[in-house]
């Protein structure tokens, strides 16, 4: 089974105001960060704005993904849906199109009960012949896993992997103690040194998108046991992922990539995009976060 670890960086979905995919821009993003030494990528997470998207855009997106990869790093494809069936059908699909994993997605209306939440998941990876990775974001999503969820899940051959973006590092302790088989990988609602430093292996997150080459010279000082000079770069690159909580998901990171020069397109509707103002705020976050490349 494919070994996934390092950093993921959760794509944009770049839109024109006709609603199409701009698959040529998503393939340069996707070409300029595999060159950028990630480990991966992760089209249609939350940055994706996938609950956006119809059935065909994000189709159009797994697949212009996958063929920019060109199997240089592996690419695990977001499954979302409220209903079983929808999402093993999308994960089947992008199985086909060439995904190496599925990140799964639940997507709820009416409560559920532990025992519903754990047959979706169970029932995808059933479907599929690749890894699933769990994600799990409580912000936003009615149904979360709890614990027991995830330890029983975890005994599936084929879910080994979580993302958690609870904004709670001790519960990623608890699943590493209650699941050892699962791998845990961070959030931006975490802080990514610290997870590695307890024992994650890397994260999945949409700020590497604009800040790949730090992203992964975190990673590396993570891996190296240099704590000092990982922690001194993960304090100035956090300033990424607090400005990232404080405005819309995808808006931000979409307005860096703007500002970076790929013409990526504003958020869907009725999501809006950054103020004039806020867009000033993330230009001088990032020239502040670029002088860290020869620091």
């Amino acid at each position: 089974m494919t070994d996934f670890h390092g950093v993921f960086p959760y794509l944009v979905s770049p839109i024109d105001a006709q609603g199409h995919i701009v698959t040529d821009v998503l393939g340069r993003l996707a070409s300029d960060l595999i060159k950028s030494g990630v480990h991966g990528l992760t089209p249609l997470g939350s940055t994706g704005e996938f609950a956006y998207l119809t059935r065909e855009q994000r189709h159009t997106v797994v697949q212009a993904t996958i063929e920019a990869a060109a199997k240089r790093v592996p690419v695990i494809a977001g499954v979302a849906s409220t209903a079983t069936a929808d999402a093993v059908k999308q994960a089947k699909t992008y199985q086909k199109l060439g995904a190496d994993g599925i990140l799964a997605i639940l997507e709820a209306y009416f409560p559920l009960q532990d025992a519903q939440i754990e047959s979706y998941f169970r029932t995808i990876a059933d479907a599929v012949d690749i890894p699933v990775v769990l994600y799990t974001n409580p912000q936003f999503q009615r149904s979360d896993l709890t614990l027991d969820v995830i330890a029983r899940l975890s005994t599936h051959p084929r879910i080994q992997y979580i993302k958690d973006a609870s904004t709670n590092t001790g519960r990623l302790l608890s699943i590493m103690n209650r699941a050892p088989r699962m791998k845990v990988f961070s959030a931006s609602a975490h802080i990514p040194a610290a997870v590695m430093l307890i024992g994650g292996v890397g994260w999945m997150a949409g700020p590497a998108c604009i800040v790949p080459r730090q992203s992964v010279r975190l990673y590396d000082l993570c891996r190296a046991g240099k704590w000092p000079e990982a922690l001194k770069l993960q304090r100035e690159l956090w300033r990424i992922n607090e400005a990232f909580a404080r405005f819309n998901l995808a808006a931000c990171i979409k307005a860096g990539l703007e500002i970076q020069g790929y013409a990526v397109g504003d958020p869907v509707p009725p999501q809006a995009a950054l103020s004039a103002e806020d867009r000033k705020r993330v230009k001088a976050i990032l020239a502040d976060v670029e002088k860290l490349e020869n620091a």
